[in-house]
């Protein structure tokens, strides 16, 4: 089982490796099935490598991102006003207040936060819970802006972000990266399964090399 790493996009095995994996070859019943030991097509390849591509094109914008307080101020500036409090039910109020808030953030410079609030939806009784976290942020000022403060269940808390540092200000900023919307985590799991692949492959041996399959026939 030994390692040949001087070429090892042709093969990861040695000979001796190789001749004893063709034997077994040779020696195993196929039922009559030729085993040609042929390279993987490469249209196939240009189409694994193609779904891949695309998934994370399409699917960057959405993965791992973290809902901030600031899409959230909105509702917790009207949940208390006489018109939002006339409404009947629970459901009713957060169906305005999110029709609502839509609107207010479709204005806003950042055009990512109304399908930011569609992607985050909340419920009365979790507004209740951070609205008077909110609050306290806004009360207190601080060099922190609420775009800055992620939910995390029912805690309002400052993003452990370390993005960059504002010459003059010394101020560092703590909001996610776009890199980090969960991207990283699937490269990392996508060049696993591709390496993975590619050394399994090629502990086999090389497809210039054929087994005899007719010793297998007799």
């Amino acid at each position: 089982m030994a390692w040949k790493l001087d070429n090892p996009l042709f093969s990861l095995a040695d000979e001796e490796t190789n001749r004893r994996d063709l034997q077994l070859w040779e020696a195993e019943k196929t039922g009559g099935m030729w085993e040609g030991n042929n390279r993987l097509p490469y249209p196939i390849t240009y189409l694994i490598a193609l779904i891949i591509v695309t998934a994370f094109l399409v699917t960057t914008p959405i993965w791992g991102q973290r809902p901030n307080a600031k899409i959230y101020a909105p509702m917790v500036e009207m949940m208390n006003s006489p018109d939002i409090q006339a409404l009947g039910s629970k459901e009713a109020k957060m169906a305005e207040m999110t029709k609502r808030t839509r609107e207010i953030l479709a204005g806003m410079e950042d055009s990512r936060l109304p399908g930011w609030l569609d992607r985050h939806p909340l419920t009365w009784d979790d507004l209740m819970l951070i609205a008077p976290q909110i609050r306290e942020i806004q009360a207190a000022g601080g060099k922190y802006g609420l775009d800055e403060y992620n939910i995390v269940g029912d805690q309002v808390r400052l993003a452990n972000f370390q993005g960059q540092i504002f010459m003059g200000t010394g101020k560092l900023e703590r909001k996610q990266p776009w890199w980090d919307n969960g991207f990283t985590i699937d490269v990392f799991y996508v060049s696993y399964f591709v390496l993975a692949m590619v050394i399994v492959c090629k502990r086999m041996p090389h497809f210039s090399q054929k087994p005899d399959m007719s010793k297998a026939a007799r």
